[in-house]
């Protein structure tokens, strides 16, 4: 009688969300399974409350239920306890009340990995490779409540205004050193770099899709227009996405008015909208040059789909992610919320750029190479073909070059970073970013300092040897090639020594845009990037073959 009467409470709670009546729910399966399976939810949470040998948090274990529940959906959709809501405004809002400083957790310390231009954290002298170690008193080298290391960043957000006082322990110097800083609303910017980049050649890196990257996006283009620009190159590389809205507005910068833009449908057909330019455009003549990467997604991948499908502008760099869903935040009870996939994608051609398989993918996140079977042709508006099935292929590939592996290592063990921190602290001064470059005797210096440092790693070739030893060995093939394998593994064998020798020209770039972020922050990290970076120097050829631009818009080339 009791599980009757529990039972028919939860069916009706069930029916009453869902706004459906519960006589339907008599003529509905999928509704008796949901409610009968909340009921033997809500019985195995009070079993194992009672009677488990330890204490079990209530919190944490529905907030681990829910979150594998949401991961065998996508990986989009997410749930937001109570206390990460602060996190969720950020995400989407790119604001905090902080002190605008990023710290991580690097063997058991807490360092500043990076410190926001413009923000207290700056304006307090707080450095770049400053060990965290107590904040407003609180010893943040011990471990937090549950065994795990304390997290610096709960400590350091707070209300306006208020001052929180930081003990760091500074390279060079033995006694701690104590900042107050004044928390202040740190904003993340969405458009943490644009410059003009040659004589007429203006570039916008556009990182983030919160709430105000419309606005910085046309203010950044309107300064570089007022700078002699005539070309445009707008990075999307390593965007994440965002805000849809966003994505509309920004695109809407380079196309007419009243232009389709993109259209959504989903299974709550009233929510299907085809969304359209609403404003004049700022600029629909300027060349402009896309470049994007298998990191660049969702609203990223519609500002460059939506260039691609109008012929305004010529994409470079690699496939994107291939993330064609929309989410829809719902809010839950308790101040709780659901960032819920509600809607596919389409862009103005009619392709949908949702990977087919979102599930596998290649190590780096890439989408990797699909069959032509599953790809479906459309057309742009000049009538060049473009495919659908995982992404926006740039109308300039340029092949993304594999980590070599002692520099993975290098970067991995925090090593490039901490030769930085010594240099910054050697060098008082150094050359503007773009003009910044380390000598031959300088890169020495950093191979003696690594000479006692560990940070050994397997280079491929290694691994494709230890695969084929292991083939050998399982179909009994080994006796007969052991030993030409044991002299190839001979002579691949890598030599750290040798590496750093044959890899000299790679681990200097790195270096340099470490040690230029060191003086400069983000914006030396870019500039240092310039001369080496692949993508801008095929948009920057591109734009000095201007016969070739025009005919990739043609679709003649």
């Amino acid at each position: 009688m009791r599980f009757s009467k529990r039972f028919t409470l939860l069916a009706s709670s069930a029916l009453i969300a869902g706004g459906i009546g519960f006589f339907s729910f008599k003529n509905d399966d999928r509704f008796f399974e949901i409610a009968r399976n909340l009921d033997i939810y809500a019985t195995l949470f009070k079993e194992l409350n009672l009677y488990y040998v330890d204490e079990v948090n209530p919190n944490r274990m529905v907030k681990t239920s829910i979150d594998a529940m949401l991961k065998a959906l996508d990986p989009y959709t997410n749930f937001f306890a109570e206390d990460e809501i602060e996190d969720y405004m950020t995400m989407t809002t790119g604001r905090y009340n902080g002190i605008g400083a990023l710290i991580g957790h690097r063997q058991d310390k807490n360092i500043v990995l990076m410190v926001y231009e413009g923000t207290p954290a700056e304006k307090s002298g707080l450095r770049i490779g400053d060990e965290v170690v107590k904040i407003d008193g609180v010893d943040i080298t011990r471990k937090d409540r549950d065994g795990g290391p304390m997290d610096p960043g709960k400590l350091l957000k707070g209300q306006n205004n208020t001052a929180v006082k930081i003990t760091v322990m500074r390279y060079g110097q033995k006694a701690p050193v104590e900042l107050s800083v004044v928390r202040d609303v740190v904003k993340m910017t969405n458009v943490p770099y644009y410059g003009m980049i040659s004589e007429d050649v203006g570039y916008i890196d556009l990182k983030d899709f919160t709430a105000t990257a419309s606005r910085e996006v046309r203010s950044a283009f309107q300064e570089l227009k007022t700078k002699g620009m005539k070309k445009l190159i707008l990075d999307v590389r390593e965007n994440p996405g965002g805000l849809l809205n966003m994505a509309i507005d920004i695109s809407n910068i380079f196309i007419p008015k009243d232009s389709e833009v993109v259209t959504t449908k989903g299974k709550v057909t009233e929510w299907n909208k085809t969304y359209t330019a609403i404003n004049p455009p700022m600029d629909l003549e300027m060349p402009m040059i896309v470049l994007a990467n298998s990191h660049s997604a969702s609203a990223a991948e519609i500002v460059s789909g939506v260039i691609q499908d109008y012929d305004r502008g010529v994409l470079v760099g690699q496939r994107t992610y291939g993330k064609g869903l929309v989410q829809t935040t719902r809010e839950l009870s308790f101040n709780t919320k659901l960032k819920i996939t509600t809607a596919k994608y389409y862009i103005p051609s009619g392709r949908c750029i949702q990977a087919i398989d979102y599930s596998h993918r290649n190590p780096d996140g890439s989408v990797g190479k699909i069959p032509d079977s599953l790809k479906t042709a459309f057309k742009t508006k000049a009538g060049r073909t473009v495919y659908d099935g995982g992404g926006v292929l740039p109308d300039v590939l340029v092949e993304a070059l594999p980590p070599v592996p002692v520099a993975l290592s290098l970067t991995n063990k925090g090593l490039i970073f901490d030769y930085a921190v010594k240099y910054h602290y050697d060098h008082p001064t150094i050359k503007p970013a773009r003009e910044f470059r380390l000598t031959d005797a300088e890169y020495a210096e950093f191979t003696k300092w690594l000479s006692d440092k560990e940070y050994d790693y397997t280079t491929q070739v290694e691994k494709d040897l230890g695969t084929l030893e292991a083939s050998a060995k399982k179909e009994k093939y080994f006796d007969q090639i052991q030993d030409q394998l044991k002299s190839l593994k001979t002579k691949m064998s890598h030599s750290k020594d040798a590496d750093l020798n044959t890899f000299k020209t790679e681990l200097k770039t790195l270096l340099e845009q470490e040690i230029a972020g060191h003086y400069y922050l983000q914006r030396g990290i870019k500039e240092a990037s310039f001369a080496t970076d692949p993508e801008m120097k095929a948009a920057l050829n591109l734009f000095k073959d201007m016969g070739r631009y025009s005919t990739i818009l043609k679709g003649t080339k």
